[in-house]
């Protein structure tokens, strides 16, 4: 086992890998940037490192002064949480040339998953179903013309380098597709570096649905059942459960097992979620994220299972601890995203906190690092924290919602918490009847917002 892991991240993700380490008896190190200095994960830590100024580019993507503050401390692994470097090959390779441990899968496996081209293909490959779509980059028009024909309308362009929600143009009719591919190239040329697209069949009113997988590398992998992301706002989920309200058990097995068995082909390490549309019956790949994902917590819910541990447990060189039949599913829970935003524009509200009363009671959790007194900075992600709720039923689990909800008290900054609330009330989202473009359309110009 570790001595000592540096958290390369900052938030509430990095409180919640302390945690795990913690009751792992592993010192931890945090890095942050001289806008975090004061922030919960870097107060608790055992060490603490400052590696440059606020700007993303100047601390949590700065590899050097990572690598430095592992050398200074001595920390013997980098956990990368999600976001910033989490999904950089050439930072796990970087690590690994200065015998330090990545906590995560393969450089080679976060590099082929990074490749949106790459991935399908290999998806393809391994028995997974994907989207009907072009087998490679578009690099005419005269080339997506012809594919899209084949394909037919609507198009979705995509960047093979883009996430979250960058990089995805869509293209209704023919005459709309040269100006989606321009469009898509470059807003993935900016932040990514790589203008490479592709073309993929535009599915009407999906779900989206992923499954999570854990595995050690040796050809042993299990799944940990399904989660329900399709309530979304420009790509970027607010609101997932598990299990999905949308599937029977025969559907949710099938694709288990799919991805189970994909993964022991492809010798995938550590926690991984590959992410699909769900329309009709059928699954659709969209991606793999090698990563832990936001919404690992209400897997963890149902399972019973910690998968911070689980990743630490498996990149120091330990097997798989569990078979597939050794996962037990239990009751349903549901995740929603606490963001310093107006609930009404979605404009960001960082600030400082005045009054934090994050709710309790059975069931209830809140991951966060926030605290009374301290200033969200401008600077990153809005995410303040995530609340987590775990019943036996899922109406059980809307109504712990609802009376959670109306405990949490954050005062000084704006929260997207009104929006949960007005939520909950939605004769579809109590059915669970939605899919990835509902809560857009609930909130369009001429629908009344909740506040």
């Amino acid at each position: 086992m570790f001595d000592k892991i540096l958290i390369a991240n900052r938030g509430e993700i990095a409180l919640r890998i302390e945690r795990a380490c913690k009751e792992l008896g592993i010192a931890t190190v945090a890095v942050h940037s001289t806008a975090d200095a004061h922030a919960m994960h870097v107060r608790l830590a055992d060490e603490s490192v400052c590696i440059g100024a606020p700007p993303a580019k100047d601390s949590y993507l700065n590899i050097p002064a990572i690598v430095a503050a592992c050398e200074i401390t001595g920390a013997d692994a980098v956990h990368p949480g999600y976001g910033f470097l989490a999904e950089n090959a050439r930072f796990a390779e970087i690590l690994e040339e200065h015998k330090i441990t990545f906590i995560g899968p393969s450089a080679e496996h976060v590099r082929l998953m990074g490749d949106k081209i790459k991935a399908k293909e290999t998806a393809k490959s391994l028995g997974i179903p994907v989207v009907p779509g072009s087998d490679g980059p578009i690099k005419t028009i005269a080339e997506a013309k012809e594919i899209a024909a084949g394909i037919g309308f609507p198009i979705m362009v995509k960047a093979s380098a883009g996430g979250g929600g960058r990089g995805m143009k869509l293209a209704m009719f023919e005459d709309e597709l040269e100006p989606a591919l321009s469009a898509a190239r470059n807003e993935a040329r900016a932040p990514f570096g790589d203008d490479t697209v592709y073309l993929e069949k535009y599915l009407g009113r999906p779900r989206h649905i992923e499954v999570q997988v854990l595995a050690d590398g040796n050809g042993n992998a299990i799944h940990l059942g399904e989660r329900d992301c399709s309530l979304q706002r420009r790509h970027q989920k607010l609101w997932e459960e598990a299990p999905s309200p949308a599937l029977n058990e025969s559907e949710r097995v099938r694709i288990g097992e799919i991805v189970a068995v994909a993964m022991r082909k492809l010798k995938y390490r550590g926690v991984g979620t590959v992410e699909f549309l769900y329309e009709n019956g059928e699954f659709y790949f969209i991606e793999m994220n090698t990563r832990l994902q936001v919404e690992h917590t209400v897997t963890e819910e149902i399972t019973g299972l910690d998968l911070v541990i689980e990743q630490i447990r498996i990149a120091a060189g330990a097997p798989l601890s569990l078979r597939q039949e050794d996962v037990r599913f239990n009751g349903h829970a549901i995740e929603v995203r606490i963001n310093a935003e107006n609930s009404h524009t979605f404009r960001p509200s960082p600030g400082t906190i005045t009054h934090f009363h994050p709710p309790g009671g059975l069931g209830v959790r809140v991951d966060s690092g926030a605290y009374a007194g301290y200033t969200i900075p401008p600077f990153y992600d809005s995410l303040i924290g995530k609340l987590i709720v775990h019943a036996r039923t899922r109406n059980e689990c809307l109504m712990r919602l609802k009376r959670a909800l109306g405990e949490f008290v954050v005062d000084g900054i704006e929260t997207t918490i009104p929006l949960f609330s007005a939520l909950i009330a939605e004769p579809d989202i109590v059915d669970g009847n939605y899919d990835i473009h509902w809560l857009e359309d609930h909130l369009s110009p001429n629908t009344e917002r909740p506040g």
